[in-house]
């Protein structure tokens, strides 16, 4: 018997970190939520941490996913963002790690290659995409496709004892 597991997904971010949740039976793909977790960028850098760090953990005890994937940092020109994009996605992994979630991490490019079927979709590629794979999930944010996206691409890439309810 093929098990339901529950992912959800994390598109990291200082200023907006986008969150999708999916359930996969075999290989059937459901929309449960998405959103956006909002931090005030006024705020020290500390705080937005810790703002982003529960709100993932309280993520995790609501909806209770089996496992999890996190958009790893791209590192650009700047390394300077990179490296405050990577305390925003350390700090959303943490909150995983201490909820019992495992959290499996993905680049960019393979995330597009496993939602569009190429690594260098756009954005807007990668949101259509999203909502043709889950028609229920409605309108929105680029945040929350991208997170939905890494949950979808996270269910492929499960280990074969988590699809069959070993988690």
């Amino acid at each position: 018997m093929t098990a339901t597991i529950r992912i959800l997904g994390i598109d990291p971010g200082l200023r907006h970190t986008g969150w999708g949740v999916i359930e996969q039976t075999g290989a059937r793909l459901a929309h449960i939520a998405h959103g956006v977790i909002s931090v005030d960028p006024s705020l020290a850098m500390s705080e937005r941490l810790g703002g982003i760090f529960e709100a993932v953990g309280e993520l995790a005890r609501h909806y209770g996913p089996h496992a999890s994937g996190v958009e790893e940092t791209l590192v650009n020109a700047n390394p300077r963002s990179a490296l405050k994009l990577g305390q925003a996605r350390g700090a959303a992994m943490a909150a995983l790690s201490m909820a019992g979630v495992p959290v499996a991490e993905f680049a960019p490019r393979k995330i597009k290659l496993a939602i569009v079927g190429t690594g260098t979709a756009d954005k807007d590629q990668v949101a259509f995409m999203v909502k043709r794979l889950l028609p229920r999930a409605g309108e929105m944010k680029s945040d929350s496709a991208d997170a939905l996206a890494c949950a979808i691409c996270t269910a492929h890439h499960l280990p074969l004892d988590v699809k069959r309810g070993a988690a």
